[in-house]
């Protein structure tokens, strides 16, 4: 992995004391493999990002639309009695302060939700008793109190009854959502990390291949920070061109795999779609590559001309 620098640094030799320090750079084209390189792990970068910022609008939204959900089971085997005890159940809900709405679940609709686990049920099933919902919502987020408090309150009147915050049953699912979450930051901090380490290798190997003219450039007046400078101006067009090529196959990826996530018709996956503000955040990642890779050919020049010269 090298960097094109041979003839900024000649350039220097010929005219440093009478010319510009932007006559020592070459406008340089797409060239090598560093920026390839480079736009790779923006590619990987703006994957991983999008996946993590996916994972957090779901996990955010779910957890929203659950914060102040309730449901009670009515586990009765008798059906008039498990009905009866469902309305009344409701119907208590209802006159409880802090309740917004309370209704029972229609015995279609609780099939329709057990059939992708039980198949389609018909009258030869009816030996397996279903138990009756109730779906209900406060007003303020559920705690332990006041999920005991309603627990009381509706085995008064439905003994058969179990109440459950809705929360609680997707709490292994926001889970596993938070440690994908951090997977995807680690992934994000790894190939920042692998950057830095083929800039600064890219770096070294220029450095190695042109000491003898840096040498001369340094004799003839030229300073740490103008070498530094030449090496910084060439890898950020690298880092700039691959930076955008990366970015357009990140986002090209994205955009497919979101069609594909869009045809299940999966709430808690369309919950995970992104907004303007994260697809903001995906477009400056290039911006990060480059500020990330100059400073990384700042620092690895000027301790380096430090040792050698």
């Amino acid at each position: 992995m090298e960097l094109k620098l041979p003839d900024a640094l000649t350039t220097g030799l010929r005219s440093l004391a009478d010319r510009g320090e932007s006559e020592l750079v070459p406008q340089t084209r797409l060239a090598g493999p560093m920026p390839w390189v480079i736009a790779i792990m923006v590619a990987l970068t703006v994957i991983a990002g999008a996946a993590g910022l996916s994972l957090s609008n779901t996990a955010r939204t779910a957890s929203d639309e659950l914060s102040g959900g309730v449901t009670v089971q009515i586990i009765e085997a008798n059906p008039v009695e498990r009905a009866r005890q469902a309305e009344a159940a409701a119907n208590k809900l209802r006159e409880t302060p802090g309740v917004m709405e309370a209704h029972v679940v229609s015995p279609e609709e609780v099939e329709r939700l057990i059939e992708p686990w039980l198949g389609a049920r018909g009258s030869e099933d009816d030996a397996i008793p279903v138990p009756a919902l109730v779906d209900a919502r406060m007003r303020d987020p559920v705690t332990g109190e006041t999920l005991g408090a309603l627990r009381r309150l509706v085995r008064e009147v439905a003994p058969a009854a179990r109440v459950d915050a809705q929360s609680t049953w997707l709490r292994p699912v926001f889970g596993a959502l938070d440690s994908l979450q951090w997977l995807a930051l680690a992934l994000v901090a790894l190939i920042a990390l692998a950057m830095s380490a083929a800039v600064l290798l890219a770096v070294r190997n220029a450095l190695g291949a042109n000491r003898d003219t840096i040498e001369i450039v340094h004799l003839l007046g030229g300073t740490d920070a103008q070498i530094a400078r030449i090496f910084q101006r060439s890898v950020g067009f690298d880092a700039a061109g691959g930076g955008a090529v990366g970015l357009a196959l990140g986002l090209v990826v994205v955009l497919l795999l979101g069609r594909q996530f869009s045809g299940l018709g999966a709430g808690l996956v369309d919950s995970g779609a992104l907004d303007l503000t994260d697809w903001l955040l995906l477009a400056s990642i290039p911006l990060a590559g480059v500020v990330l890779a100059l400073v990384t050919a700042r620092i690895t020049v000027i301790r380096s001309l430090a040792r050698i010269l």
